[in-house]
């Protein structure tokens, strides 16, 4: 397999869960990163701010900062890729959710004339549970409430999502036009997993599951907008009904080795000290 190192890739979200994991992974395969953020000046709102971000680029990684499923994503991505392939930018790769049939028309806009593209569908990121708003509630509540019932997950960790993004980069065009599934290598329920993280960090955490609409109701005590709530609750109801309880291949195909397990994720977070109240 030919693979092509010798690139400018604009990686967009840098900064963010998933941006930055891209963006070492990128720079360790020896790519040169052109960081796309709101502190670079890029703003996926703001269409003015593009073309200097992706002039003289090679590749870009595209991660909406709300949810894939939105139509504002649909819109901007669809914008984004037109943008690109205009500047001579063709390569693009586009991280998206399994499972998330909303997801679809972003996936499609995608798909410019020119472009190639390919597309990374990951499973509920591991790192979910130690960055972003669920730590919170698991540091300093010891509990987690959350409309997951009792449905089981192939946590992926997104060191495995960054590295299989940055293959699909250099890869020629062994997956252009093609979508990559990733999950973990085993199936779990949130609550086997809040258990892991407890015995992890040595102590009591607890897990309690509501339907997605009390969910709602929490998220808009905290503050969160009407739409967004709305989205969010309908995005829950869905995913989280079971359609993803099963594995997929993508980290073994492309990276030709295992994805790292849970609990590896959960030993080293718990090392750091993310859940120490």
């Amino acid at each position: 397999m030919t693979t092509n190192t010798d690139m400018t890739v604009v990686v967009t979200g840098a900064t963010g869960r998933t941006g930055s994991r891209v963006a070492q992974a990128a720079e360790a395969a020896g790519l040169t990163v052109r960081a796309a953020s709101r502190a670079q000046g890029f703003d996926w709102r703001d269409r003015s701010t593009w073309a200097g971000t992706l002039r003289g680029a090679d590749a870009a990684y595209l991660v909406f900062p709300t949810d894939v499923g939105s139509p504002e994503a649909t819109r901007a991505v669809g914008e984004f890729a037109e943008e690109a392939v205009s500047l001579g930018v063709r390569r693009l790769v586009l991280l998206s959710a399994r499972g998330e049939e909303r997801a679809r028309p972003t996936e499609e806009a995608l798909r410019v004339p020119g472009a190639e593209w390919t597309v990374v569908r990951a499973a509920w990121f591991a790192q979910n549970f130690s960055e972003g708003p669920l730590v919170e509630e698991l540091r300093l509540g010891g509990e987690l409430v959350f409309p997951g019932g009792e449905v089981r997950e192939p946590f992926v960790d997104l060191r495995d999502v960054a590295d299989v993004v940055v293959a699909a980069l250099t890869a020629g065009e062994r997956y252009v036009g093609r979508v990559l599934e990733v999950s973990g290598p085993r199936l779990l329920t949130f609550r086997e997993a809040v258990a892991d993280i407890g015995r992890a960090a040595g102590r009591e955490l607890t897990y309690t599951p509501v339907p997605a609409r009390r969910y709602g109701e929490r998220l808009a005590g905290f503050g969160v907008p009407p739409e967004e709530v709305d989205f969010l609750v309908e995005l829950f109801e869905s995913l989280l009904d079971g359609r993803n309880a099963h594995l997929s291949d993508g980290v073994r195909k492309v990276l030709d080795r295992e994805p790292r397990d849970f609990a590896e994720f959960v030993r080293e977070a718990a090392g750091a000290g993310v859940w120490k109240a």
